[in-house]
């Protein structure tokens, strides 16, 4: 089963489960898919970040997107990627990086990686200065 969050015409937000995206699509074009709230047919799918498995457990956030939410997200976007651009990729080893770079130990560089939130908080502790940045379901590193 496939949770999706969905939204209808007058913006009303809310999540249905289906067998598949196929599933999805045929009870939509049959009618059968409709808002709970003013059962108005004209459902879309909210953009929802994806529930992968890596072994750390994630919060999922669905937005529903309007004309000022597309274009905050492309700003968005851009930001990440010309943060990435100019930066070294040191992934699972972020904080250790971090870290090094933080007490001298490295030649300072801008670095982006992952890390827990265990492990940020602990940087954060350690006054070492850093930010997330968003990762968006249509990026792959």
């Amino acid at each position: 089963m496939i949770r999706f969050s969905l939204i209808c015409e007058h913006e009303h937000e809310f999540e249905g489960w289906f067998r598949s995206n196929d599933d999805f699509d045929t009870q939509k074009k049959r009618g059968f898919v409709d808002c709970p709230t003013c059962g108005s047919h004209k459902i879309e799918k909210a953009l929802m970040a994806p529930a992968v498995s890596t072994g750390r457990s994630r919060e999922k956030i669905a937005l529903a997107m309007g004309e000022a939410q597309k274009q905050a997200l492309a700003q968005l976007k851009a930001m990440a990627e010309k943060v990435r651009e100019n930066a070294d990729y040191v992934g699972d080893k972020f904080a250790e990086e971090a870290r090094k770079i933080h007490f001298g130990e490295s030649d300072p560089r801008g670095i982006y990686g992952e890390a827990t939130l265990e492990e940020a908080k602990s940087l954060a502790e350690d006054g070492v200065e850093f930010m997330p940045i968003p990762s968006f379901p249509d990026e792959r590193n």
